[in-house]
């Protein structure tokens, strides 16, 4: 499916655009000639096996990595090798395959830094009690993750599935636009994953979902666009309906054809 063509079918604008994403490490591609589109307020994701290029892919967008060719739009303005903070400032947010927390610091505390970034910039000379914006966007979060009674404990005593939940509200907390997600239910328990999965549904309208999962059921019944990718290329895309039927998809990803 052609950019072009999943515009017209989600009949919304595109929050992120990839272009002929690539990346060569030495003499191995990694991401070769990848281009999709996230269309605005809904869940896209992108699955594919071990080894596909799918993390690699997410290292590009947010600026982690500067791609070898290709371009990454965010709401229309190119913003191709920005540095993940300065694509912070520009909307654009993400979480880790691993936890990545100040395991030291208290639950709210870790909401409240990463929250920072909403206050004027002249606060960052003022005592932390004036930071009131910071403060109640990361109590509202709280509440929103089920956090609440666990806001003064340290996060390194969650649990695996509430450091994840937390994880994906640090995101949140600069209030971004589109929020990339790298395997959010990894080592969760059924339950967990379940849960995990109803709160980025919930997500969806508020802003745009870019998300890489392993849990293909979860994929299926979350995912209004599907991107998949084998060997560090796109094979297919559309519907998860589309693309489950897709020959080449059940050759590369489910193992027959």
């Amino acid at each position: 499916m052609t950019a072009a063509s999943l515009k017209t079918v989600v009949g919304v604008a595109c929050a992120l655009g990839v272009r002929d994403l690539s990346v060569n490490f030495g003499g191995l591609q990694a991401v070769a000639g990848v281009g999709f589109e996230a269309a605005a307020g809904r869940i896209t994701s992108v699955i594919g096996p071990n080894g596909a290029g799918k993390s690699t892919l997410f290292n590009l967008i947010s600026g982690a990595i500067r791609p070898t060719a290709g371009r990454v739009t965010l709401d229309g303005a190119d913003v191709t090798g920005r540095s993940p903070d300065r694509l912070l400032a520009a909307g654009l947010a993400r979480s880790f395959q691993i936890t990545n927390l100040f395991f030291e610091l208290p639950v709210l505390e870790n909401l409240r830094i990463a929250a920072q970034v909403l206050e004027r910039p002249w606060h960052a000379l003022r005592p932390v009690g004036h930071s009131r914006r910071s403060l109640a966007k990361a109590e509202a979060l709280l509440d929103r993750f089920g956090l609440s009674a666990k806001a003064r404990e340290l996060a390194g005593n969650l649990s695996h599935g509430e450091q994840r939940r937390l994880e994906i509200a640090v995101a949140l907390a600069a209030e971004p636009r589109v929020l990339l997600l790298d395997e959010p239910t990894q080592g969760m328990s059924h339950g967990d994953t379940a849960d995990t999965g109803a709160l980025i549904r919930s997500l969806a309208g508020e802003l745009t979902v870019l998300l890489i999962e392993h849990d293909i059921g979860l994929v299926m019944s979350l995912s209004d666009h599907v991107v998949v990718m084998a060997q560090g290329r796109k094979i297919a895309e559309g519907t998860p309906t589309a693309v489950r039927a897709d020959p080449a998809v059940q050759a590369a990803y489910f193992g027959h054809g």
